[in-house]
């Protein structure tokens, strides 16, 4: 189904939706960013906590996004990540973000959670 086929409602959800997904991948790459580099500031809690969320609603959905079914009620039957990947790779999607949210956060643990790192506005002298 093309953009122009959708109903307003439809439309609005699929905006909606996108802009979920793009807060959680920003939110997964921002978490592997401070997995490598040790920052830790509230941008990080929030992603964790948008990621943990995420979690428990694919935990309520078995494993699907649970925005599916009023998905299509609204009259939009394609899955998100089917707009941008082919079926197969679509649908191994949210196993692999999966993975990759859970060890992007074990990498935060491994690396102290607590510990804050410097970052000086100073010049440094030679």
């Amino acid at each position: 189904m093309t953009w122009s086929e959708l109903n307003p409602r439809a439309k609005g959800f699929r905006v909606a939706h996108s802009a979920w997904a793009f807060v959680g991948l920003f939110s997964l790459g921002y978490i592997w960013l401070s997995g490598v580099t040790g920052r830790r500031d509230r941008v990080l809690a929030a992603c964790v906590a948008f990621l943990s969320l995420e979690g428990i609603a694919l935990v309520v959905g078995r494993g699907d996004c649970p925005f599916g079914p009023l998905q299509r009620e609204l009259g939009d039957p394609a899955p998100l990540f089917e707009l941008v990947l082919p079926p197969r790779a679509a649908k191994a999607a949210v196993p692999v973000l999966a993975g990759a949210s859970v060890m992007g956060i074990a990498a935060l643990i491994l690396r102290g959670w607590r510990r804050p790192i410097a970052v000086s506005k100073a010049p440094r002298r030679a």
